[in-house]
């Protein structure tokens, strides 16, 4: 024997019919709310501004860091030995050696 289900969605802010179940967060807390097309918009539109200025998080839920991009080492190399400073030719560079190309990159 067969059986057909048939679910309705009603829309959770006026009754009406629901297009699309709508799924969010606030606080650390899940939501999902039945709304119709109409008021699927005007969420989607009253969070616009804080969705554009909002950090996305990663799957393991913490929050991606913005980190800032060094210069690239080969580069440093470089023009640390234009500039005859001594400066390995593999490994770590030193500190000083990348704060005096910074310094000289603000100059120029």
């Amino acid at each position: 024997m067969a059986q057909r289900v048939v679910v309705t969605l009603f829309d959770d802010m006026d009754g009406g019919e629901a297009a699309e179940t709508v799924a969010f967060g606030l606080d650390g807390k899940s939501y999902e709310i039945d709304l119709s097309q109409t008021n699927a918009k005007k969420l989607r539109t009253a969070l616009a501004p804080y969705l554009e200025a909002a950090r996305k998080q990663s799957k393991s839920g913490k929050a991606y860091r913005h980190t800032a991009v060094s210069p690239d080492p080969s580069a440093v190399r470089a023009w640390a030995r234009s500039h005859q400073m001594d400066v390995p030719p593999r490994g770590r560079i030193p500190k000083r050696v990348y704060e005096a190309f910074e310094a000289f990159e603000a100059a120029h």
